[in-house]
């Protein structure tokens, strides 16, 4: 086998918290993940060895040593000696820097991929480690479906899948900078925080009502505060129909949950695009 097609799939939160400041730098966070249908696809390519090229259909992503999948490549040559290079073909499907892990997801594509291509057996709780050297959202990636991410998001305990949820993703036409975001979050005086525990018995009993109304990020202080047309998003996605409504990571995009796609379509018809980035899939 001299190459392989891979799905790297998108996801959102639905429950973020910060604990607190390590003395590391990164923050200690708990969050609920959920994988969702929206996916990048990637092909990769046995190359000749010391050879790794990253290609991609949008011009606006980096296809350089700073690309997320170029380093998870780099990463497997060097970690496993492997005598053979890759190339990486992108196609992105997943908005960029829009807080759904796009760039992790396609890391962890890489990471599982290179695993199979070159049969090489690692079990994927080392690929997880491997994958957290990335980025913190790379080990949830490679895990996928729903769980519990502690740590600095590295350390994944599966939950009750939610699965066929209706999401209506709104992607403002502008990036969030995460690091941005973290440095202006006081921890100590964060007024609203999710009842995670609480969370996860509405997940295991499948009262995706009530789950829908205890979605909860802390970052949404921060990012509504520097962008309030956010909060006004939220707001017209359950005046439309949504069970619940949230920021993903750091933003900038806020989706809505319904019942099944089909709803979250006609949510979509009714609402005012300008310049927003909409987009109808579902949890996976």
């Amino acid at each position: 086998m001299f190459k392989l097609d891979m799905d790297a799939r998108a996801k959102i939160n639905l429950t973020l918290d910060v604990l607190y400041r390590r003395p590391d730098g990164y923050h200690e966070v708990e969050m609920i993940m959920q994988s969702i249908a929206l996916k990048d696809r990637l092909t990769i390519e046995l190359m000749p060895p010391g050879s790794i090229e990253v290609c991609c259909n949008n011009s606006e992503l980096l296809c350089d040593e700073s690309n997320l999948a170029y380093k998870a490549a780099k990463l497997m040559i060097e970690e496993y000696n492997l005598d053979a290079g890759v190339k990486v073909a992108l196609e992105k499907n997943i908005p960029l820097a829009g807080g759904l892990a796009g760039g992790s997801a396609d890391a962890a594509a890489v990471i599982l991929g290179m695993n199979e291509l070159f049969d090489l057996k690692i079990s994927t709780e080392k690929l997880m480690m491997l994958g957290k050297t990335i980025g913190a959202d790379v080990p949830f990636c490679i895990h996928g479906g729903t769980a519990l991410a502690r740590g600095i998001g590295e350390m994944i305990t599966p939950l009750k899948p939610v699965k066929g949820l209706g999401l209506l993703l709104i992607k403002p036409p502008y990036a969030v900078s995460t690091k941005q975001v973290y440095s202006r979050l006081d921890v100590k005086n964060i007024k609203t925080r999710p009842d995670t525990p609480a969370m996860i018995q509405k997940i295991l009993r499948e009262d995706m009502g009530a789950m829908a109304k205890g979605l909860c990020n802390v970052l949404e202080e921060v990012t509504f505060k520097l962008y309030p047309e956010l909060a006004r998003i939220k707001r017209e996605l359950v005046e439309n129909g949504a069970m619940g409504s949230l920021m993903s990571g750091s933003g900038p995009t806020v989706y809505g949950v319904f019942e099944t796609p089909g709803d979250a379509k006609k949510a979509a018809a009714k609402m005012i695009r300008g310049n927003s980035t909409f987009i109808v899939t579902e949890t996976k």
